[in-house]
């Protein structure tokens, strides 16, 4: 199955030419051209969200418990409705108290939160985790402490678990030994296919297709799955871009 991580950059109107409303479409465009089993999506405002839901009738969007807030920037998850099926689903923040809505600790700029679902995979009948984040983007220690708390979490997740967000670090950082240690047991899926470490690699380009940065869009996998391929998306329309980070897709087999 194919699984997509795709920072939409928050509705911004002073983003000019490439504010949300001029690019909407190609959002739309770019996950219906690659039909990801599993999307997690991040910097989602509510009318973002609640646009893409409505023009991706074949996706379910998991937003329990949520209460519809247009200001805030939410990690979220859409899934396949012909290929799998929600069971449960749940937010909590990236703090000391997870559980306190718009919760910050540490040095981190921005309240940081996961979003995750278990899911029966219809083929196969088997559960799985799937989670989306968004480390901070300001905060360096911040991020030490949201890796920590994702992957304490993870250890305590009985069925596998595919964890997709931007995470605001390269690969060689703490959150990424954090998140991909033995005990936590996830593994890169860009590493499993031995992709390159490089400029072509950078997943964030400002709306100028130039890649920048870092490699900070992950997906990481429990070893359970198998990495039959992934790719970095720079597909554009007419010189333009739907986002300011490439999407990642990553097809993976249980």
């Amino acid at each position: 199955m194919k699984v997509m991580t795709f920072n939409l950059r928050f509705e911004n109107d002073r983003d000019g030419e490439n504010a949300w409303v001029n690019r909407r479409e190609m959002v739309v465009k770019i996950i219906d051209r690659y039909q990801p089993v599993i999307l997690g999506t991040q910097e989602g405002k509510w009318t973002q969200l609640t646009y893409l839901r409505d023009q991706l009738p074949e996706y379910e969007i998991v937003t329990t418990g949520r209460t519809p807030d247009k200001t805030i920037q939410c990690p979220t998850l859409f899934f396949r409705k012909k290929e799998c099926t929600i069971e449960a689903g749940k937010d909590f923040w990236l703090s000391k108290t997870p559980d306190v809505h718009l919760s910050k600790d540490w040095d981190s700029a921005f309240p940081r939160m996961l979003s995750f679902a278990q899911i029966r995979l219809e083929k196969s009948n088997q559960r799985i985790i799937a989670a989306v984040t968004h480390l901070d983007n300001m905060g360096v220690e911040a991020r030490g402490h949201q890796a920590k708390i994702i992957s304490k979490w993870v250890n305590q997740q009985k069925n596998p678990i595919i964890l997709t967000g931007d995470f605001n670090e390269d690969p060689v950082s703490r959150a990424h030994a954090v998140l991909t240690l033995p005990q936590t047991s996830l593994c890169d899926t860009w590493e499993r296919i031995q992709g390159s470490e490089c400029e072509k690699s950078y997943t964030h380009h400002g709306f100028s297709g130039v890649p920048q940065l870092s490699r900070m869009d992950w997906i990481l996998a429990d070893p359970s799955f198998n990495v039959k391929d992934a790719r970095i998306i720079h597909d554009e329309f007419d010189g333009r871009y739907p986002s300011d980070h490439f999407p990642y897709l990553a097809d993976i087999e249980l």
